[in-house]
């Protein structure tokens, strides 16, 4: 079984809980604005069979004793559903925790996948369809999908929400994700994160034209009260 791995971030603390291991998996059919991993759009040709590349992250396996663990993004990763259920099998075996970072834009045995997962971090791009569309570039019938599914497990939710300004910087678009999410069973917690451009070097390096170079980033303070109010909706 073969993957197509972008890179892989080792002892980190983001994405998940504790000291952990990132592996940015390549491909992802959506076209957010404000995405900060271009280089990541097209699938990549294979480069791990799925026993080399647990044989690389359990040497990690020390630093995850604390809660730690690895965590699967991109890109998207569940466009590789299949090499990731190969995978986290035998990950499982290691008793490492493993989460995934993903927009819900799956393929393959999904149900199966999630049987070896620990964590899911779910980007909520919008709560409605028209702006998720126009934000994304595609359509939100499959993390609808995706959410029923989900809400069949156990599994706890993480959930990201990136506040733009003047595109959902408001109470209204609050009060909307306030009711958005109470179909998501199992959430953990909820982080909103201020829109950047720390990844605009990547576009001008790809020749591809960034849509959002006109949108200020999102002031951190302003993104906290935001935070605050939405906590007490």
């Amino acid at each position: 079984m073969l993957g197509s791995i972008s890179s892989i971030e080792t002892l980190t603390s983001v994405d998940g809980p504790g000291i952990r291991t990132i592996v940015f998996m390549s491909g992802c059919k959506k076209r957010c604005l404000y995405c900060h991993n271009p280089e990541m759009f097209k699938m990549g040709k294979p480069n791990y069979s799925d026993q080399n590349l647990v044989n690389k992250l359990v040497r990690y396996k020390n630093y995850f004793k604390r809660g730690g663990g690895i965590t699967f993004s991109g890109g998207e990763p569940l466009l590789q559903t299949d090499f990731l259920i190969s995978v986290c099998k035998k990950l499982k075996k290691e008793n490492i925790h493993i989460a995934i970072d993903t927009a819900g834009d799956f393929n393959g045995n999904i149900k199966e996948l999630l049987k070896y997962v620990d964590l899911v971090i779910l980007d909520i791009k919008h709560t409605n369809k028209k702006e998720y569309e126009f934000l994304t570039k595609s359509k939100m019938k499959k993390v609808e999908e995706f959410i029923k599914i989900l809400n069949e497990t156990n599994i706890p939710v993480s959930l990201r929400q990136v506040i733009i300004p003047g595109f959902n910087d408001n109470l209204k678009y609050l009060k909307s994700l306030k009711e958005y999410i109470k179909r998501i069973k199992n959430i953990r917690d909820i982080t909103f994160i201020p829109y950047h451009k720390l990844g605009i070097g990547k576009y001008l390096e790809l020749d591809i034209y960034y849509p959002m170079d006109k949108i200020v980033e999102m002031d951190f303070n302003k993104c906290q009260e935001l935070y605050q109010i939405f906590l007490e909706l």
